[in-house]
């Protein structure tokens, strides 16, 4: 589950991470209550608004603005919010932005700019290790930084069973060419920041940039934390943040009918019992010529009205063209399924498109008897090859 700004910095504030006081603020209005609020607590006159959606990127496309007064702070926010931000993470028609986030500007008066640091949180799946990622060179172009001087990246193992170590950190702000105060409190911020990741169950944690301001402050100036959705369980008050607006509507629905599903940007949608078999079905899409259009796990326990409401949301895509429906029934019986293709038929209405099912496995015959006499215009295939053929000869 992905986190806005506002809310993963609330969440690093708690494991005593240091960040730049802020509010949030849904109107004109209250943005400037916001900023006259923090210009009492801060003593500052300078802020930053940013808009919250979960995007990066964000600057290039607008979305964070300096304003120089309480005033500015108006107009900037009345620009912001509305506007559809297009970045380089979100589609061509970009997001909706319903809220900013307002922010006491850090790069306050002093002899030097503050310094810009990158530096991440996350697992290597691989070697079962949290990997500490930071670079000297952080902002907006991290990613020229990673593929033109990646020299400059610099990559920390923690084994999980130990934690994060002293001298670990110590090499961290050793490598980041810190001394004195601002050595002393990176080392408080890499602590704390791991903290974080630990205590909330988080699969990533980055933070771009980090700033050294320049009376040697390290602070936290924009934030990403994404949850691991399993272990929300844990995190209540977490699970409580999640913001529908900000997920793609279909995946919201599919979720409170307990499917998995994810939308993908093909032609072929796919309903498929279990992850693996799904995988080798959005390959056999793909061999045959279409693109898969989603991904959609029924799961082992798939009721005929479960594969009904699959159907539905499988149709709200207007992409796609046909439909493949590959069922090995292990746990899930095929003759289920077959009734719920039945019934998303006479409950639906016509479907337009054509459907191509496989069923196999237990009850494979029942179900395939079920559905030869419905009447119903579905190409049934027995092999994958088959399923294969048919994509491509109704894709034609």
């Amino acid at each position: 589950m992905n986190l806005h700004e506002y809310q993963s910095k609330s969440i690093l504030k708690q494991y005593g991470v240091a960040v730049p006081e802020g509010a949030l603020a849904h109107t004109e209005e209250e943005a400037v209550k916001a900023a006259e609020f923090l210009q009492v607590a801060t003593e500052t006159d300078k802020f930053v608004v940013k808009a919250q959606v979960h995007a990066g990127g964000r600057g290039k496309g607008g979305g964070v603005k300096v304003a120089k007064s309480v005033e500015e702070v108006r107009v900037i926010a009345g620009q912001i919010i509305g506007m559809m931000l297009v970045t380089p993470q979100t589609s061509k028609l970009g997001k909706l932005v319903r809220k900013v986030y307002i922010e006491q500007n850090i790069f306050y008066s002093g002899s030097t700019e503050p310094s810009e640091i990158y530096m991440s949180i996350l697992l290597n799946r691989q070697k079962g290790h949290t990997i500490l990622m930071y670079s000297p060179r952080g902002g907006m172009d991290i990613e020229a930084v990673a593929s033109e001087t990646p020299e400059l990246i610099f990559t920390e193992e923690i084994d999980p069973k130990a934690g994060l170590q002293s001298f670990q950190a110590r090499k961290i702000a050793f490598n980041l060419g810190l001394k004195e105060t601002a050595y002393k409190n990176m080392l408080k911020f890499v602590f704390g920041i791991y903290k974080a990741y630990e205590g909330t169950d988080a699969s990533l944690i980055e933070i771009n940039p980090v700033c050294k301001t320049s009376d040697n402050k390290i602070l936290a100036a924009d934030a990403k934390i994404v949850i691991d959705n399993n272990a929300l369980f844990r995190h209540p008050d977490i699970a409580a943040m999640r913001d529908y607006d900000e997920e793609d509507p279909i995946e919201v629905e599919a979720t409170r009918h307990d499917l998995n599903y994810v939308k993908l940007n093909g032609n072929v949608g796919c309903m498929v019992n279990g992850a693996g078999l799904a995988m080798a079905t959005m390959d056999i899409i793909k061999l045959s010529g279409g693109d898969p259009a989603n991904f959609l796990d029924v799961g082992g326990s798939a009721s005929p009205k479960r594969v009904e409401e699959g159907f539905r949301i499988i149709l709200k895509d207007p992409a796609v063209k046909a439909i493949l429906v590959n069922i090995f029934g292990g746990i899930v019986r095929c003759d289920r399924v077959a009734q719920g293709i039945v019934d998303a038929y006479n409950n639906i209405g016509e479907i337009k498109i054509p459907i191509i099912v496989r069923l196999q496995g237990t009850n494979a015959e029942e179900g395939k008897k079920l559905i030869d006499g419905s009447g119903l215009k579905v190409h049934s295939a027995v092999t994958l090859q088959e399923a294969a053929k048919l994509v491509t000869e109704v894709l034609k």
